[in-house]
């Protein structure tokens, strides 16, 4: 039997099974489709919130451990696995400078780069750009991993670690103990799993899988709308965001864009409407986009949690269950520090951070 039985196999799961086996637990990891293929496959891999200054202390405090350890991690993956995360560091260039002042505060208060650029000075950054821009923010120290490549490297290094996986293997019940203050296992379509400690990082899911157990949790699925460019590599370097909007450039010459925000419940088609919403916005940033084809469109549904507060820590009242959850739109930078911080409290480490803006029963308000 494993030590740990995690149901969820994005990198939320993905990154706490390895945490968890580099301490010397056995781990199986149960996942309801195919490994790694919602919303970690399908965002942008930025490692670093969006206007981070907009969210609270907490998620830059979560963000900033893992901005120093993911590029050890992604070179860790590569020479181990022969599979390349593809970590960059193209810097941020955000076309929003509105909120100057607050994100100068933020940088000064978390001691990160940021500068206020303008005019030829923003152009010499990035000389894609639309003519029309004239200011921006500027973070040159942000990075970004290609997700599907970081979610195929994660995958081989669990199993090279010995890690058990099941896939098409989706939790229908986390099964209590008579007095409902420990757990004995899950129950699945193949039948029961026996385990004395469940971990769950089922993303937009978990609230779901933990219904009924007393504490509803306020995670709910949030669609976002993706877009590949084929385009040439080159084109341009830096990740560029503009009204909510980003322009990822991979390493090959496409361009990641993205992302509609959509309360539809658990609908993951795509829409007309935001083809051309994100078309708009890739080619008035960057003009050249318009000479090269949408190679694909897809939608991912994001964990959405309230203010974008991961859920991480045991469950009140009940031994043995574990929430990392809740993500948001922050999935990947957030994932390393979370799952580290979930192991140090199920193991009795000493937690990397406070894990207090994270417990599962905090005061939202």
């Amino acid at each position: 039997m494993s030590d740990y039985l995690i149901i969820g196999g994005g990198i939320s799961g993905m990154l706490t099974a390895r945490e968890l086996v580099l301490s010397g637990a056995r781990v199986r990891l149960l996942e309801r489709q195919q490994l790694g293929r919602e919303s970690s496959w399908a965002g942008g891999g930025i490692l670093s919130p969006l206007y981070p200054w907009r969210y609270p202390e907490a998620v830059s405090i979560m963000a900033d451990w893992g901005q120093t350890n993911y590029h050890q991690l992604a070179s860790a993956l590569a020479l181990d696995t022969g599979i390349d995360p593809e970590w960059t560091q193209s810097g941020l260039l955000m076309l929003d400078a509105e909120e100057r002042d607050e994100a100068v505060e933020w940088s000064v208060n978390f001691d990160t780069s940021l500068e206020y650029l303008q005019g030829s000075a923003l152009h010499r950054c990035e000389q894609a750009l639309a003519d029309d821009v004239s200011e921006g923010l500027w973070m040159p120290e942000v990075a970004q991993v290609r997700n599907p490549r970081m979610m195929q490297a994660l995958r081989a290094d669990l199993e090279m670690r010995g890690v058990e996986i099941s896939e098409q293997c989706e939790v229908t019940e986390i099964l209590l103990n008579d007095s409902r203050t420990s757990v004995i296992g899950v129950d699945t379509p193949e039948g029961p799993m026996v385990a004395n400690n469940i971990i769950v990082c089922g993303g937009a899911w978990s609230a779901r899988l933990l219904d009924g157990l007393g504490l509803n949790l306020a995670i709910e699925p949030v669609r976002g709308q993706m877009l590949l460019y084929r385009a040439e590599p080159g084109l341009f370097s830096r990740i560029v965001l503009s009204q909510g909007h980003y322009l990822i450039p991979r390493r090959d010459g496409r361009v990641l864009v993205g992302s509609t925000v959509e309360h539809v419940g658990f609908d993951k088609s795509t829409t007309d409407q935001a083809l051309t919403e994100l078309q708009s916005a890739a080619v008035s940033t960057v003009p050249a986009l318009s000479q090269y084809p949408v190679e694909q469109h897809w939608a991912g549904l994001r964990p959405g949690s309230p203010r974008g507060v991961p859920y991480v820590g045991t469950y009140p009242g009940v031994d043995g269950l574990y929430v990392n959850a809740g993500h948001y739109r922050n999935g990947v930078v957030l994932g390393l520090a979370s799952a580290r911080l979930l192991v140090d409290l199920a193991t009795g480490r000493h937690p990397i951070i406070d894990p207090e803006s994270f417990a599962l029963d905090r005061d939202e308000a």
